[in-house]
């Protein structure tokens, strides 16, 4: 087995967020390489942690590094977003923390065969669960261009999606694409030369795109929002941390929602939907990495952290 070792990004705010009772249970739905839960698990006496993980490479990984803390871990093979189920499964009624570390991780990026970089030729994969049915190649060679230019604008942000979605198009007519290389050269193909010029990786925002539509990412985070907060015990914490800006606004959404309340119009004179928060906001501002630990890793530049708390 490929080893799996992950940096762990805003490792010591994430533990103060979740604010770690040594009885607690928390629930760690993005296992990866265990380093987070490796400290959440170091802190619990009678507590127990929950690890989830799509990945069972990643799985296979944290379980090893987690033997010392013994029968108070239980790792599932699991997506996050079916966290409720989980727990239902497990007969956990609550919890007392959610830590989600969204994205692709460290070693799925570096593990080249795994298709999800653009700088090593590999068949066109991208899967976060070997065990899917979706793959990047299904999704660049079958999906109509229409949907293909819809991704790529709203999941990479990237302005030549007309042109690239056009582009995949008019290749896979001739043949089939299979691999990462072959889809760099058409991306680069079909980008003017200005954009070629810029210090970002051109295919970096279309990898993205191709990536977060064959794990249904947003999807995932979006039912994972809807489902947290309602499983915290009072007192509970959920601690999200993403990695882009269409990700972090579901997030941040959903948390200002659920901390705010009553949804009636401000013209009316009294409140009649009788929603309560249901949560505090640990803080307005997302936290972001200190420069020590952007010199350590620079990949935890994009990263920001949300936490609220069960009222």
């Amino acid at each position: 087995m490929k080893e799996f070792h992950h940096v762990s990004v805003l490792l010591q705010e994430c533990l103060d967020g979740l604010d770690i009772k040594p009885d607690g249970i928390y629930v760690d739905g993005t296992l990866g390489g265990a380093g987070h839960s490796c400290q959440i698990a170091a802190r619990l006496t009678t507590g127990r942690l929950i690890g989830i993980d799509r990945d069972p490479v990643a799985l296979e990984a944290a379980g090893e590094r987690l033997k010392p803390y013994g029968d108070k871990v239980t790792l599932v093979h699991s997506n996050f977003c079916e966290i409720k189920q989980v727990l239902q499964e497990l007969d956990i009624p609550g919890v007392d923390g959610i830590l989600l570390d969204l994205g692709v991780s460290s070693p799925q990026l570096d593990d080249s065969a795994r298709g999800f970089s653009y700088m090593a030729d590999a068949p066109l994969d991208m899967r976060m669960n070997s065990q899917d049915n979706l793959n990047a190649e299904i999704v660049v060679n079958t999906w109509p261009q229409e949907e293909l230019k819809m991704i790529l604008y709203t999941y990479g942000e990237e302005r030549y999606a007309p042109q690239i979605a056009a582009a995949i198009c008019r290749r896979r007519e001739e043949k089939p694409i299979k691999t990462t290389l072959e889809l760099v050269d058409i991306i680069r193909s079909a980008m003017p030369p200005a954009a070629l010029r810029e210090k970002q990786h051109p295919a970096k925002r279309s990898f993205q795109a191709i990536r977060i539509a064959v794990n249904d990412e947003l999807g995932s985070v979006e039912k994972v929002m809807e489902d947290a907060i309602p499983l915290l015990n009072k007192g509970g914490r959920l601690a999200v941390i993403t990695f882009h800006s269409l990700e972090d606004r579901i997030v941040k959404t959903a948390m200002a929602s659920a901390s705010k309340g009553c949804t009636c119009p401000p013209s009316f004179p009294v409140c009649v939907c009788g929603k309560k928060p249901q949560v505090r906001l640990v803080s307005r501002k997302p936290i972001v990495a200190t420069e020590e630990e952007l010199e350590v890793n620079p990949r935890s530049r994009s990263a920001k952290l949300r936490v609220c708390e069960k009222i």
